[in-house]
C-alpha cells in the first residue's frame, strides 16, 4: 500500500481520502436521484417497444374489421396461353366457357411509296398529312425521318409513325393505331407537295387511305369473344365486365377452341389475416409476461406491474372473450376458430373456421365486420386498441407522464451536482487549511525540541 496523500506532504494524514470519503457519503441522494431517472429512461424506451408491438397488431386487426375481408376468390383457366383470368372480391363463384372469336388490334397503315434514304432523302416540301383529322403541316423539307418526327410530335393525333426498312435501299413510313378496336380506326388524306412524295394505298379509289381493308397493312377490330353463349365485344383484349368482378385477358383468337374459366371462394386471404392478428396478439402477450418476470426478478424498469400494462392486458382478453350480437348465430370468435390457450395466448383453429364460412358465411362476415347496425368484433377490437394508441390516448399520456418525471429529475439532479460542488470546494479549503495548521504546528513542535536539546547542554 503506498503512503498516506496530504494536501502538503508534511503529515501523515489522507486529506483527499477524507473529502472522497464525506463526497462519497453526501452524494448518496445524487446517486439515488440518478438510478431513478435511468430507471425511468428504461421504463420510456419499454413503452416505446410496447407501442410499437401495439400498433402493429391494430394494423393486423384493422384488416379485418373491412366488409370484405373474408370475400376471398380464385380464377383459373384450363389454358392460360389463350385466355387469362383473375377474380375480385365481389366476383360471381361459378364456371364460364369462353371461345375468343377475334382479338382486337390496332390499325396499320404503310406508304406503298419508298426512299432510298430515311436520313437525307426529302419526300415533301410542304402542305399537309390530314391523319384521322389532325392535320400535319409541313412548312420545310423534310425527310421520311423528319416527317414521323412531325407526326409524333403533333397534339392529339392517334397513330405513332415509324420508318422501317423494308428492302436493300428501301424505306416506308409506317402509322400504327395508339388503341385497338374499330373505333380507333383512321384515314389518311395526303396533301403533301414537293420532293418525292409519298403515297398510301387507296383501293377504292376515293382520295382516301385507310378507310378500306385493302388499304391497310392490319385492319382495326374489335375483341370478340362467347361467353357462355353469349356474345361480349370489347375494344381492347381486357374484358372487365363480362362477367362482374373478373378481369379476362383474351390472348390468342381460335373460333374452335373453348377455354373453361373457373371462379370460386377462397378463405386463404382471409386466414392469412387472422393468423397475423393472432400472431400480433401472442407477441404482446410474450412482451407483457416477460415484463411480469422481470419485475418478479427486482428490475427496477420493468413495467410488468404498472397499470398500463395490467389494462391492456385484460382489455384485450376481454374483447377477445366477448359476445357479439351482429353475427346472430355465430356471436363469438372461438366460433370460428379464434381460441385462448391456457397460457392466455391465442390459437387458431382452422378446420372450425372452415366449417363456419361453409354453413353459415353471412353471419361469420357479421361477426367479423357488423351487419350494419351494430358493430362487429374486429371494429370493437380495434377501437379498444385505440384509446392507447391515438395521439390522445393512454399510450401517449403515459409517456408524458414519464418525460415530466425524468424533466423533473434532471431538474433535481442539476440543482443537487451543483450543491455538491459547491460543498466539495469548501471541504477542500477547510482541509487545506487544517493541513497547513497541523504543518505549522509540526514545524512549531521541532522547533521546540530543538530548543529543549540546546538547554540540555548546560
Amino acid at each position: 500500500m503506498g503512503s498516506p496523500i496530504t494536501f502538503s506532504g508534511f503529515n501523515s494524514i489522507d486529506f483527499t481520502a477524507v473529502l472522497e470519503a464525506v463526497m462519497k457519503q453526501e452524494s448518496q441522494p445524487l446517486t439515488t436521484l440518478q438510478t431513478q431517472q435511468k430507471a425511468l429512461q428504461s421504463k420510456a424506451a419499454t413503452f416505446r417497444t410496447l407501442a410499437t408491438k401495439l400498433a402493429t397488431f391494430e394494423s393486423a386487426v384493422s384488416a379485418l374489421k373491412d366488409d370484405n375481408a373474408l370475400l376471398g376468390r380464385t380464377a383459373s383457366s384450363t389454358n392460360d396461353s389463350a385466355v387469362k383470368v383473375s377474380a375480385g372480391t365481389t366476383a360471381a363463384p361459378g364456371i364460364y366457357d369462353i371461345t375468343v372469336q377475334e382479338l382486337a388490334r390496332a390499325q396499320v397503315t404503310a406508304s406503298i411509296t419508298t426512299v432510298a434514304d430515311a436520313d437525307s432523302t426529302t419526300v415533301a416540301w410542304g402542305g399537309t398529312l390530314n391523319i384521322g383529322g389532325v392535320a400535319v403541316a409541313i412548312d420545310a423539307p423534310v425527310t421520311l425521318k423528319g416527317l414521323a418526327e412531325r407526326i409524333n410530335q403533333t397534339k392529339d393525333i392517334g397513330v405513332t409513325a415509324t420508318v422501317v426498312k423494308s428492302g436493300v435501299g428501301a424505306w416506308q413510313l409506317v402509322l400504327t393505331g395508339r388503341a385497338t378496336g374499330t373505333a380507333s380506326q383512321f384515314s389518311v388524306t395526303n396533301a403533301l407537295t414537293g420532293g418525292t412524295g409519298i403515297g398510301f394505298g387507296d383501293a377504292n379509289g376515293d382520295g382516301v387511305s385507310g378507310d378500306s381493308v385493302a388499304d391497310n397493312a392490319v385492319q382495326a377490330t374489335d375483341a370478340r369473344a362467347l361467353v357462355n353463349n353469349v356474345q361480349v365485344v370489347s375494344s381492347t383484349n381486357t374484358l372487365g365486365d363480362a362477367i362482374s368482378g373478373v378481369t379476362i385477358d383474351l390472348l390468342k383468337k381460335d373460333p374452335a377452341a373453348t377455354t373453361t374459366i373457373t371462379v370460386a371462394e377462397d378463405s386463404s386471404t382471409a386466414k392469412t389475416r387472422i393468423q397475423s392478428v393472432i400472431t400480433a396478439f401472442n407477441d404482446l402477450i410474450k412482451f407483457a409476461d416477460d415484463q411480469n418476470t422481470a419485475a418478479a426478478n427486482g428490475d427496477a424498469a420493468s413495467v410488468g406491474r404498472d397499470p398500463l400494462l395490467r389494462g391492456l392486458r385484460n382489455m384485450l382478453r376481454s374483447v377477445f372473450s366477448a359476445d357479439y350480437q351482429a353475427g346472430g348465430s355465430v356471436t363469438s370468435l372461438a366460433a370460428v376458430g379464434i381460441e385462448f390457450q391456457r397460457t392466455g395466448k391465442l390459437s387458431f383453429n382452422s378446420a372450425r373456421f372452415d366449417n363456419a364460412v361453409a354453413s353459415d358465411f353471412t353471419n361469420v362476415r357479421h361477426l367479423f365486420a357488423g351487419d350494419g347496425t351494430q358493430q362487429g368484433a374486429f371494429a370493437a377490437i380495434t377501437a379498444a386498441v385505440q384509446t392507447y394508441t391515438r395521439a390522445d390516448g393512454l399510450l401517449s399520456d403515459n409517456d408524458d407522464r414519464i418525460t415530466s418525471q425524468v424533466s423533473s429529475l434532471n431538474t433535481r439532479i442539476d440543482d443537487l451536482t451543483a450543491r455538491l460542488a459547491v460543498r466539495r470546494a469548501a471541504l477542500q479549503q477547510e482541509y487545506i487549511a487544517a493541513d497547513l495548521a497541523m504543518t505549522q504546528l509540526k514545524n512549531d513542535s521541532s522547533s521546540l525540541g530543538t530548543l529543549g536539546s540546546q538547554y540540555r547542554l548546560f
